[in-house]
């Protein structure tokens, strides 16, 4: 098959599980060819199969803000229709969604069709934004297939936007041979942390979703009468408001604030306990990579992530805002190694054995068949 993937380059659970799922497509003889601004952070350039296909965006006076969507729209038509493509399967609704509908609509001679997988706040966010809900409602409406990756998120789209669209569920996945335990650097954790401090990690875009104030205030709380220090990875709106939020509270010298790193693997390894008590997360990727890593999960109970942390299995969950409750599961994990060891033990063979790719492979591949092979 020769697809088309439109998504955001940027770090971000969509652009991620994007590259990943099209360097494995790559691998098994299909033509893959990635349409966006920039290279997809984890795409491999160098993959056999692999095409980039960089959208020029020109920034004419007329133009306050140059209109993307258009650019991606033209340039998704001119990879289709030069490299024969037939599905474009965009990832995340606006712009990438509108933009192939609207390449597939203009290719009047072709049958290209159109796969849209939505992640979350495409439609939590954007999607209930009264600037955007009508063109995401239309987007998902002309899409010849959608998926998404929880269940309550395809409850949520229903209830939202499209009550009259079929949706598929399609988890995302995990490579557990790159998030592994086996990653783990003594070396690199004795930058961080001395022998007897335990680790906490934090990763995300640090957008308000994420409510990296939380993790701090938690923290804090949680570590205030042990040896333990923070990693908050990432970068994004929040994070000098983090920052300050850990001055107040005294632990600003116990936590490394990292910015964004592409290759987060032995980071998450070489940790003790992964803390996301995010506003809402339609999946929670960033806990399925901490726990393939061997890390137990402290999280909040909200969107998708419920089906991906087990409560009192795999981590820990708390209601969104409790700072108290999610400092106690914090602590608990900390002072108790026995349980600690076994939620991570059990969050690896979880994270492997359900969310492992080559059951998401086979998943999307028999659904790109369905959509240019339909059964009649």
């Amino acid at each position: 098959m020769k697809i088309a993937i439109a998504c955001h380059p940027t770090h971000g659970g969509s652009g991620v599980v994007a590259a990943e799922l099209g360097m494995r497509l790559a691998g098994r003889g299909n033509e893959v060819h990635f349409v966006s601004y920039e290279r997809p952070f984890r795409l491999d350039p160098l993959t056999q199969g692999i095409h980039f296909h960089k959208v020029q965006v020109s920034s004419y006076p007329l133009f306050r803000y140059p209109p993307y969507a258009l650019a991606l729209a033209n340039e998704l038509l001119q990879v289709v229709q030069r490299e024969g493509v037939e599905i474009i399967h965009a990832h995340y609704a606006i712009p990438h969604s509108l933009a192939a509908v609207l390449a597939r609509n203009m290719d009047t001679d072709g049958d290209v069709k159109v796969f849209t997988t939505l992640h979350g706040t495409d439609i939590t966010l954007v999607g209930s934004d009264p600037s955007y809900a009508g063109i995401t409602r239309w987007a998902i409406e002309q899409s010849d297939r959608v998926t998404v990756v929880s269940d309550w998120l395809a409850a949520a789209t229903i209830k939202e936007l499209a009550p009259e669209v079929e949706i598929e569920t399609i988890p995302n996945a995990i490579d557990s041979s790159i998030f592994s335990p086996e990653h783990r650097d003594t070396q690199l954790r004795a930058r961080f942390a001395t022998p007897d401090e335990l680790l906490v990690a934090h990763v995300s875009n640090f957008r308000p979703v994420k409510r990296v104030d939380d993790v701090v205030s938690a923290f804090a709380i949680a570590a205030r009468d042990l040896p333990a220090r923070l990693l908050m990875i990432g970068q994004g709106p929040e994070l000098v408001k983090a920052q300050e939020k850990a001055r107040q509270l005294g632990v600003y010298d116990r936590i490394s604030w990292l910015g964004p790193i592409d290759d987060i693997a032995a980071l998450l390894a070489s940790s003790d306990l992964f803390l996301l008590p995010s506003e809402n997360e339609s999946f929670g990727l960033a806990a399925l990579e901490a726990m393939s890593s061997g890390l137990p999960v402290v999280a909040t109970r909200s969107g998708g992530l419920p089906d991906v942390v087990v409560d009192g299995e795999t981590g820990l969950l708390a209601e969104v805002g409790d700072i108290e409750s999610l400092a106690a599961h914090c602590h608990r994990l900390l002072t108790d190694a026995p349980l600690r060891h076994k939620m991570s033990s059990t969050a690896r063979k979880v994270a492997t054995e359900k969310f492992g790719w080559e059951s998401v492979l086979h998943c999307y591949e028999n659904a790109y068949r369905q959509l240019l092979s339909p059964v009649e």
